[in-house]
């Protein structure tokens, strides 16, 4: 159905002085009216047309007949109750919408919804609610001001997206056919990036950086197949660096199609390349890509709740399926062609609760081709059972703290991190810890800050804490945030025994490593690695046994630094799978799928999980390596 026709049949249904316009916002579709009564009355027609047509259609009032913003943003404060602590009134005057921030949003939406009617009833604005975080985050504030900002520029954009996908089929059709190329993550961790091509669409699977690889950090852009002007969007599973860290680079390059992502990996993606640039910058190496590519990447993301379905291209349609490894990180189903095939791409997937998050999805509507990761997919990838590990880290931080040192744990700031609080945070309030000070250092804080804006997408129990203030754990007065480097350099020499939260977790720039130099020395100290550590990073070395390595000193001389602090690891905190785990995942998923395309995972680990799915399922298994392409129908 081409975009006239899928617009005029929409119109066929409705009274025809009813509707002043409608346009696209990607793959829906809004309509507005002048008409206040038809705004807030149309009997049924609306839900009628979805349920005709199984396409997302809203109607809005518009804005030529929304009441004047100022009066608006009284007659709100004086509808919703004070309670209900409301924070911020944000107008966007394009869209006729309004985004009301408040402490308890089931007291500003009011019971069955009839705060928010009564809201449209008199103001003829459309509403949203969002939770006022726990913890203030500016950068949250600042991607939301960048939106509003951009109202009128998202509109067009949003509606040249909805041409794309409706207006038919725009290059000349051929057989049905799919092909996946990989620029990046075949037979490695790191700088994830697969090129889904149909005869209709070219979509990029992630497109991250190699942060541990000096030599080839970046996908293969210049593959020959890959061309940035075809491509028509980019799919970001989770914000962690190895599998967004590239986005921003398709934007200096001129890309200015949709990023699909959900909304919490929209905000911590960004915090992540800003703190990417930084770290380059302090390293004085050449910068990639701005703070203005950042910001035109937001601009162009389209956010999804998981299990929502939208159209991407004319013939690919995805779903974000929770995938259990970070905060908003998803597996995204893709069906391809009216039925033709179904992929789910797991990126980065946990199945296994945590403290943080519910196990990765196993039921989807179809499938028929997996492509999974292999992080721990080796056969030495058993991993710890839970409750081994936070013994593990209770005995470590208990022997370092009677000897009168430091813990440092150099971790991932998304995920990794706020799993270390949470379970920290719960030995000290059972006593199963002793009270010390646990500093937080990096970007650690504005993700938790973001944590706290999502509590939606954690488990049920985190999330029932963070509604209760008083007993949101990572508000807890034993956490204790690091602003600048003279509270680091006090911290290492005049504090007592404590732990330190640090970024980077793979001790590739950041305050960890600074950390690191300091503490390295002091046998009374201690290191805890609690995340994959890459080939080829000062983690992986140390880990292995190293006792000495060459660092940058302050006078611009080499700087050999002895280790001499106890250095340990506790796996049983990853975010990721262990064999075990992959091979459950597998066995229940439903339906099964026939074709398993294993990759993210070093050569041995993802060739040898591909064997035992083979032998195990009986099904077709292959994992590919860069610049391979595999031919899925």
């Amino acid at each position: 159905m081409a975009e006239v026709g899928i617009i005029k049949e929409i119109l066929k249904s409705l009274p025809s002085d009813k509707i002043s316009e409608a346009n696209f916002e990607a793959a829906n579709i809004v309509l507005y009216t002048k008409d206040a009564d038809f705004f807030l009355n149309n009997n049924g027609l609306i839900k009628k047309i979805v349920d005709n047509i199984k396409k997302r259609v809203e109607l809005r009032p518009d804005p030529s007949i929304t009441m004047d913003q100022e009066k608006a943003e009284k007659e709100i404060k004086k509808i919703i109750p004070e309670e209900a602590g409301v924070d911020q009134i944000i107008f966007d005057p394009q869209r006729s919408r309004v985004i009301i921030e408040a402490e308890k949003p089931g007291l500003a939406i009011g019971k069955q919804g009839v705060i928010l009617r009564e809201i449209r009833s008199k103001t003829l604005w459309v509403p949203f609610i969002n939770r006022k975080p726990a913890i203030r985050s500016k950068l949250i504030e600042t991607i939301r001001a960048v939106l509003y900002q951009n109202s009128d520029y998202r509109r067009k954009f949003l509606d040249k997206v909805g041409h794309r996908i409706y207006d038919g089929w725009i290059r000349e059709k051929k057989e049905e056919w799919i092909r996946i190329s990989y620029l990046g993550s075949g037979r490695q961790v790191g700088r994830s990036c697969l090129f889904l091509q149909t005869p209709e669409s070219r979509i990029l699977l992630d497109c991250g950086v190699d942060v541990a690889n000096d030599q080839h950090p970046y996908p293969y852009l210049e593959a020959p197949e890959f061309n940035i002007n075809d491509l028509d969007a980019v799919i970001v599973s989770h914000a962690h660096v190895d599998h967004s860290g590239f986005v921003p680079y398709l934007f200096k390059y001129g890309y200015r199609g949709p990023v699909y992502c959900t909304e919490p990996t929209r905000d911590i993606m960004s915090l992540m390349l800003l703190d990417f640039i930084k770290i380059q910058r302090s390293e004085g190496k050449d910068l990639i890509f701005t703070t203005d590519d950042i910001k035109e990447m937001v601009k162009h993301t389209i956010t999804l709740e998981y299990n929502e379905v939208s159209d991407v291209t004319p013939d690919i349609r995805i779903t974000m399926y929770n995938a259990g490894h970070i905060l908003g990180s998803a597996m995204v189903h893709l069906h391809v062609g009216n039925g033709l095939h179904n992929i789910l791409y797991s990126g980065d997937l946990k199945y296994g609760k945590t403290m943080l998050l519910d196990p990765a999805v196993t039921v989807f509507p179809r499938l028929e081709t997996l492509l999974l990761e292999s992080t721990y997919g080796g056969k030495d990838c058993n991993g710890t059972e839970r409750n081994e590990s936070d013994i593990e880290l209770k005995k470590i931080v208990h022997e370092t703290i009677k000897r009168g040192g430091k813990v440092l744990i150099p971790t991932l700031g998304v995920g990794r991190s706020q799993e270390i609080m949470i379970v920290i945070e719960n030995m000290v309030r059972t006593g199963m810890m002793e009270k010390i000070p646990v500093y937080i250092d990096g970007l650690i804080w504005d993700v938790t800050a973001i944590h706290t804006a999502y509590p939606e997408f954690l488990n049920n129990s985190i999330r029932k804490q963070i509604f209760h203030r008083d007993e949101n754990p990572f508000l807890s007065e034993i956490f204790k945030r690091v602003g600048s480097q003279e509270e680091r350099m006090q911290i290492i020499e005049e504090t007592g025994p404590c732990i330190i939260l640090a970024t980077s977790g793979m001790l590739q720039g950041g305050p960890s490593v600074e950390y690191l130099r300091h503490m390295a020395n002091n046998k009374k100290n201690s290191m805890i690695f609690v995340n994959y550590q890459g080939e080829g990073s000062l983690g992986r070395r140390v880990q292995r046994g190293e006792k000495e390595y060459t660092t940058d000193g302050h006078n611009g001389k080499n700087e050999v630094v002895q280790i001499k602090l106890e250095v340990h690891t506790v796996e049983g905190f990853s975010g990721h799978s262990n064999r075990t785990q992959l091979l459950n995942f597998v066995s229940r998923c439903e339906p099964r799928p026939k074709k398993i395309i294993v990759n993210h995972g070093e050569s041995s680990r993802c060739l040898d999980l591909a064997s035992t799915m083979h032998k195990q399922f009986r099904l077709e298994t292959v994992a590919p390596r860069n610049l391979e392409s595999v031919r899925i129908k």
